[in-house]
């Protein structure tokens, strides 16, 4: 493994690939290239740090640390043993290994994890524990074993505010991607009709604010061998936030999704810029100020007899932004295009269906409403 430039994997939520994509190129790493179920980029260490804090849509930041091809156990424990394993890891910081072997004769994950475990506790001496926060990952396909480094820890879309959620929240990461998707840079205002616990309101206002997503929160990276505590410090402060004029706004018809929101937002240190109100959809009004994008997450109804309940609420929803929102336009997710087309909004082609935690989603969005 090169010290100054080693291949790093941007996990994504599968169907965001490109979106994850655009924003590291926005951000300035080095080639990012969209792959199945993230993005490939190179660089060193201080590039792992900064994905890790600015990233806004990457689910975790993995170091690849060797590839090698393993027919057997013996092959792969003599090949685990080569590995540099003190360039990357601390002897005094215990690890865990978790292994999948797929199309392989190598075919047991527990006996590969197993011998690569012996091989980091002989040949470096660092504990393995069970619960550790260090993560190696051993991915055997095609007999090509790939070991890779969990730096993030926690996955990204723990920002750290969002500790109050209601049922099925969406993870900050997805929203930060919905919201480029959609065109949204920061540079205008945002207001989100079902707003639930406040994740894109809120990811839209740091956008809005320059803060860095990992901000606040403590990392895997910290505890290994290249972790430079000062340079870490420096890059934390570096670049610091912004001011904008625009509010972000959320309402939801659960007094408790609101209670939830102004607290996440208080946490967030977005308050100063965001406002959630108890509003029905039907009672949604127009913001003063400029126009700007209205996205919505609405309930999808996991079973068909839900869904068919779920018909009136779209109509609704659709004939308020129609009446009451020109010249703004619409992002929103849901599972079902006949749901889509219950708003009666002119929504454009689809974008390529997106994993949320097993359901299959997609995000409509419109021109300027008219």
């Amino acid at each position: 493994m090169d010290k100054e430039h080693f291949p790093i994997f941007l996990v994504a939520t599968p169907g965001l690939e490109n979106a994850l994509c655009n924003e590291a190129a926005d951000l300035g790493f080095f080639e990012p290239k969209p792959v199945f179920g993230g993005v490939e980029i190179s660089g060193g260490w201080r590039d792992v740090w900064r994905a890790n804090l600015e990233l806004r849509g990457a689910g975790r930041v993995l170091v690849r640390i060797d590839s090698f091809r393993a027919s057997h156990l013996a092959q792969l424990d003599k090949r685990a043993r080569a590995v540099a394993w003190g360039e990357v890891l601390r002897k005094d910081v215990p690890v865990r290994v978790e292994a999948s072997c797929r199309k392989s004769k190598i075919y047991h994950s527990g006996a590969a994890a197993e011998r690569v475990e012996k091989a980091i506790a002989q040949e470096l001496g660092a504990p393995i524990e069970s619960d550790a926060q260090i993560r190696v990952l051993v991915r055997i396909e095609n007999d090509l074993c790939t070991i890779s480094l969990d730096t993030s820890g926690e996955g990204l879309h723990r920002r750290g505010h969002k500790l109050e959620v209601n049922k099925a929240p969406m993870r900050e990461t997805m929203a930060a991607l919905l919201l480029r998707e959609c065109g949204y840079t920061g540079d205008e205002p945002v207001l989100d009709p079902m707003c639930g616990s406040g994740t894109l309101v809120i990811e839209a206002a740091e956008m809005a604010l320059g803060l860095k997503p990992g901000r606040t929160r403590p990392f895997a990276f910290e505890h290994l061998a290249r972790f430079d505590p000062n340079e870490w410090a420096a890059m934390k402060q570096a670049r610091g936030g912004k001011s904008t004029s625009f509010l972000f706004l959320g309402s939801d018809r659960d007094a408790g999704a609101i209670r939830m929101s102004l607290a996440n937002a208080e946490r967030a240190g977005t308050s100063s810029v965001t406002r959630f109100a108890q509003t029905p959809i039907d009672r949604l009004e127009r913001p003063e100020g400029p126009a700007g994008l209205v996205i919505v997450n609405p309930p999808y109804g996991a079973r068909i007899g839900d869904r068919k309940k779920l018909y009136p609420l779209y109509g609704a929803l659709g004939q308020v932004l129609k009446a009451r929102f020109s010249g703004w336009r619409v992002g929103m997710v849901t599972t079902d295009k006949a749901l889509a087309q219950a708003t009666g909004l002119a929504f454009g082609k689809p974008g390529e269906s997106i994993d949320n935690n097993g359901l299959r989603i997609s995000l409509y969005r419109t021109d300027v409403l008219a």
